[in-house]
């Protein structure tokens, strides 16, 4: 996970400049839609911020974590709110949140360390809380571009989940790339739902 922290310190502008003019309103509000207004949301890896600054203009309440210390400070001038440097592992929330979002962050994690967050992700939403996730749509998983990755099909993706009962797929849909230039790239959205365990 190292690697992929020094990237995005060493290259914090670089990111956040490719990533907030981004329009993700869709994807957003299909998420924004699964939650009630005022409804309490964390920012999982919040990058610059963008989706944050979003929610947070519609009137939700808003925690933002990310792992890169550089992009905690970029995020917190551009939303307003402090942004809490941690890792992904660290969660230990219980039961506070209403939504996760975790769009393009987790997908950094190996598919080992990923179970053990969803399961974290899982137990710090309340009551039927609900995940927005995404990862680049394929099969590959280690570094790629100085990052680790793990990518997944749906396929292998449900396949996947089956050990992580505590959530399970609502929804998901196939995107291309909102970013110039990278309208080839496929990504795999998912909206996961805290499955009813009483």
């Amino acid at each position: 996970m190292d690697i992929t922290i020094d990237f995005y310190n060493q290259n914090a502008n670089q990111f956040v400049q490719s990533t907030l003019s981004v329009d993700f309103k869709q994807t957003q509000n299909i998420f924004l839609n699964k939650l009630t207004p005022g409804a309490c949301i964390l920012d999982f890896g919040c990058g610059s911020g963008r989706d944050t600054k979003y929610f947070l203009e519609k009137g939700y309440h808003v925690d933002a974590t990310d792992g890169s210390e550089e992009l905690c400070k970029m995020a917190s001038d551009y939303t307003g709110i402090s942004v809490k440097q941690m890792l992904f592992e660290e969660l230990d929330e219980v039961e506070k949140y209403d939504g996760i979002w975790a769009c393009s962050s987790i997908l950094h994690l190996s598919k080992i360390a990923l179970t053990d967050v969803l399961k974290k992700m899982a137990a710090a939403l309340k009551h039927s809380g609900v995940v927005y996730t995404s990862f680049k749509y394929g099969d590959f998983e280690g570094e790629r571009n100085g990052r680790y990755f793990t990518d997944f099909t749906l396929e292998a993706f449900e396949e996947y989940m089956q050990d992580i009962p505590e959530l399970h797929i609502e929804e998901y849909w196939i995107t291309g790339d909102v970013r110039p230039g990278r309208g080839e790239e496929k990504w795999l959205n998912l909206i996961l739902r805290k499955a009813d365990t009483h």
